[in-house]
């Protein structure tokens, strides 16, 4: 059995037993292929420990930076209370109509307000309007800006929020100083901020399963 093939039997088992989908989750997942989004969206089980973070933060405001189809938009939303909120930012008109549909299905639109256009200019909207910092950040968007959406999320947080950078292992590319791609330097480029920031404490994490060889970086505001 390939290492591949094992990670995806590892990664079905875990899913069964701690977090089944359904019908929601499955129709968003089905959405997202029927209107031809990429593939690339949360694993199930990663879209649990979103959630887990969620609740275990105690989040009563969640920026997502990245909604793609909305599948780990649900997940999240999940962890809040009935009065909570949840702003996500996606690039695509194309990609924030199907999750629109995925997130109102979920019943979850009252708690979730999907902005369209570059984060990088809806990010300056979202801080005019002043809002409450926030809870909880992740950041799963183009990868070249991971070290600009790690600096606005700093702006939109206070200590004790926690941000969550996705896809920092790029299949270990990471690691490889010769490797000049945007989506690498720009996971380079968040972790060395997290790990030199005054106001960051955090780690990354490698993972593997159904979608391959990557990894989270986590990290927690101070202050």
């Amino acid at each position: 059995m390939s290492d591949s093939q094992l990670w995806d039997d590892v990664d079905a088992y875990f899913t069964a037993q701690l977090s089944p989908a359904d019908d929601a989750l499955e129709a968003a997942l089905r959405e997202s292929d029927a209107a031809g989004l990429p593939p690339v969206n949360v694993t199930a089980t990663q879209g649990k420990l979103l959630q887990l973070l969620a609740q275990i933060q105690g989040a009563r405001t969640i920026l997502e930076i990245g909604t793609l189809g909305g599948y780990s938009t649900i997940w999240l939303a999940r962890a809040l209370p009935a009065d909570g909120r949840l702003v996500t930012l996606e690039y695509s008109a194309r990609h924030a109509e199907v999750a629109t549909r995925s997130i109102a299905r979920a019943g979850l639109d009252a708690l979730v307000d999907v902005r369209v256009g570059p984060a990088l200019e809806s990010l300056p909207k979202l801080a005019d309007d002043n809002p409450s910092p926030f809870d909880l950040v992740f950041i799963d968007a183009d990868k070249g800006n991971n070290p600009h959406y790690l600096e606005w999320a700093l702006r939109l947080t206070s200590t004790g929020s926690l941000i969550v950078v996705d896809n920092v292992v790029r299949g270990g590319r990471v690691a490889d100083a010769g490797d000049t791609g945007d989506d690498v330097r720009g996971s380079r480029a968040a972790i060395e901020m997290i790990g030199s920031h005054p106001r960051l404490s955090g780690t990354a994490i490698q993972t593997v399963g159904s979608k391959g060889y990557d990894g989270f970086a986590l990290a927690r505001v101070l202050q």
